[in-house]
C-alpha cells in the first residue's frame, strides 16, 4: 500500500511525520510476512509513553494491526512498538507453534524548513567618500521594502561596503557591494499564519520566494531603464547581472536539521532529541549538558 510503512525483525524503521497531519499506516508485520497466510493474529501496540495504545482516541488501529496516528505533535514523537503473535500450524502432525515478532517505529515530527534568500547586488559609484552613498543605500532600502510589505516579508542584515578597483585598459573605479536577507517575518506574519496553521511554513515560504523574485525583477527593470531610456547615466547606478539570492534554511525552536541521524528526512526540520534543544531559529538542535527536562521539541535546557 503506499501509505503503509512495515516493520523489520532486524531493525527500528525511522517515520517523518509533518506537524497537525496523521501518520502513515505502521504495519506490525514486514513486507515478507503481509503476502503469507498469517493464522490467528494478535497485535498489541504500545505507545512512547509506554502505554497500551488500543482505545487512544488519537489513533487509528486497524483489526489488520495497522496503526495510524492523528494530528500527529512533536509530543507524540518516540518509539512505537508493536508485537505481533500468531501461530503455525504444522501440516502433517496439526501441531500448533506460536509465534512472537517484535517491530519497532521510531515516529518523529517534522516541519518543512523555513526559506530565506541573501541578497547580494553591486553599484557603480563616482568616489567611495561620496556622502550621497549613504543616503542613496537608505533610498534603496526603504524601496525594497516598500515592494514586499504587502507579503509580510522585510529586510534585514543590510549592509554595503565600497570598493575601488582598476580595470585593464580602464581608469579607476569604485563600486558599492550591497548585501541584505529577505526575510518572511516582518510585523503581522503571526496573523497571516493564524489564518493557514497547519500550513504555515509553506505559506510562509511562498511569500518569501514572492517577495526575492519581486526583488529580482525591481533590478532587472533598473538594468533595461539604464540602457534604453536614461540619456545621462546617474552618478550611482546598478551593475548589470550582478544581482543573486542564495537561498538559506531556518528551523523553529524546538527543531533542527541532522542528516546524519535523519538521513531520509535530510531537508526536514525535526524534532530534537530528547537530551538536546533549539532555542531559536537555527537549524540545529544543541545538546544539553544537564538536561532537567528528556522530552521531544524542547526549546530550553
Amino acid at each position: 500500500e503506499k501509505n503503509d510503512v512495515y516493520g523489520d525483525t532486524r531493525h527500528e524503521v525511522n517515520v517523518y511525520v509533518k506537524v497537525f497531519t496523521n501518520s502513515p499506516f505502521l504495519v506490525c508485520m514486514d513486507l515478507a510476512r503481509s503476502q503469507e497466510e498469517v493464522i490467528d493474529p494478535k497485535y498489541l501496540w504500545i505507545g512512547p509513553d509506554g502505554r497500551n495504545l488500543e482505545g487512544q482516541m488519537y489513533v487509528n488501529l486497524t483489526e489488520t494491526g495497522k496503526l495510524m496516528v492523528m494530528g500527529f505533535k512533536e509530543s507524540m514523537s518516540g518509539a512505537y512498538t508493536c508485537t505481533l503473535s500468531h501461530k503455525i500450524i504444522e501440516t502433517m502432525t496439526q501441531e500448533e507453534r506460536e509465534v512472537v515478532e517484535a517491530y519497532k517505529f521510531m515516529v518523529y515530527a517534522y516541519r518543512e524548513a523555513d526559506h530565506a534568500y541573501q541578497v547580494f547586488v553591486r553599484y557603480t559609484t563616482k568616489e567611495c567618500e561620496l556622502p550621497a552613498n549613504s543616503r542613496f543605500f537608505e533610498e534603496l532600502k526603504k524601496i525594497i521594502n516598500n515592494i514586499i510589505s504587502d507579503l509580510t516579508c522585510h529586510i534585514i542584515e543590510s549592509s554595503y561596503k565600497c570598493h575601488s578597483f582598476k580595470r585593464p585598459k580602464q581608469g579607476l573605479g569604485h563600486e558599492l557591494f550591497v548585501s541584505f536577507q529577505v526575510n518572511p517575518f516582518a510585523p503581522g506574519w503571526v496573523e497571516v499564519c493564524h489564518q493557514v496553521p497547519y500550513d504555515c511554513e509553506d505559506a510562509t515560504n511562498t511569500r518569501v520566494q514572492e517577495a526575492k523574485d519581486r526583488i529580482g525583477e525591481f533590478f532587472n527593470k533598473q538594468a533595461y531603464v539604464l540602457k534604453h531610456e536614461f540619456q545621462t547615466v546617474p552618478t550611482i547606478h546598478y551593475v548589470d547581472n550582478s544581482f543573486s539570492a542564495t537561498h538559506i534554511d531556518s528551523c523553529r525552536p524546538g527543531f533542527g536539521k541532522n542528516d546524519l541521524t535523519h538521513k531520509n528526512c535530510a531537508s526536514c526540520c525535526v524534532v530534537c532529541d530528547p537530551g538536546t534543544y533549539s532555542p531559536n531559529n537555527d537549524v540545529t538542535c544543541q545538546i544539553c549538558t544537564r538536561p532537567r527536562v528528556k522530552k521531544y521539541g524542547a526549546r530550553s535546557c
